[in-house]
């Protein structure tokens, strides 16, 4: 992707619904919520203070996260539907995402 982020803003690109419930019920594409999770695809170099001092930001490229629904600006570069958001509109990181997908 040839996209730099500037000043506390991230690039997340969503990370699909489950096409099922639980109990294995298909969900339709019209019945479908967007997701509020993601995965950082690009970071910027992050905010500064009042005194111009350089606040990096804490999220790296590749962590999955939670955002809320109406976060973001939708846009779509090389083909591929992304959000732009501030660094406070990520409520947290998903950790363990990996070793929580083994034991379901």
């Amino acid at each position: 992707m040839k996209f730099r982020p500037l000043h506390d803003r991230i690039v997340v690109k969503r990370i699909d619904a489950e096409e099922k419930t639980a109990g294995g019920i298909i969900i339709p594409d019209t019945a479908k919520e967007k997701p509020s999770q993601g995965e950082v695809i690009a970071v910027g170099p992050g905010g500064r203070d009042e005194a111009g001092k350089l606040i990096p930001i804490d999220l790296k490229v590749g962590d999955r996260v939670l955002f809320g629904k109406w976060s973001g600006t939708e846009v779509k570069i090389d083909g591929q539907e992304l959000l732009i958001m501030k660094e406070s509109d990520i409520m947290g990181v998903l950790t363990d995402v990996s070793g929580s997908r083994k034991a379901a």
